[in-house]
């Protein structure tokens, strides 16, 4: 599995608890910087940050990857949506949140989430209405 890293770099015990939760190894992180231009248009950012995550169109599609998002939520709902029209479906995200009574402050994987299941869930709900 590859970690496609959009944030603050992952520790070993991150890695690690990514790595049980999706029950395979990490095979290696993709540490791609989000350092934007708030004067800028964000789509040729979000595009440019992807392109420099060096996947091919076919890892893209074909290597399992999960997703460690930035955490401005405009810049992650635009990657999302670009690694969408990438991977053909919707990614697994990593959830981070914050360890208690630490300092500095400290974080740890909550879970992981596969959007493409909550996606697929909420046609189902769509089709009822």
């Amino acid at each position: 599995m590859i970690i496609v890293n959009f944030a603050h770099p992952i520790t070993p015990a991150q890695c690690e608890t990514i790595a049980q939760l999706a029950g395979e190894a990490v095979e290696r992180i993709v540490d791609v910087p989000i350092q934007f231009d708030p004067a800028a248009p964000f789509v040729p950012q979000v595009r440019e940050a992807v392109e420099s995550a060096g996947l091919t169109a076919a890892q893209w599609q074909t290597e399992r990857l999960v997703i460690n998002p930035p955490s401005l939520a405009s810049i992650a709902t635009l990657i999302i949506a670009e690694l969408h029209g990438r991977m053909g479906y919707f990614p697994t995200v990593v959830r981070l949140r914050p360890v208690p009574d630490r300092t500095p402050p400290q974080f740890e994987v909550a879970e992981l989430i596969n959007l493409q299941a909550v996606r697929d869930a909420a046609r189902q709900i769509r089709n009822r209405c």
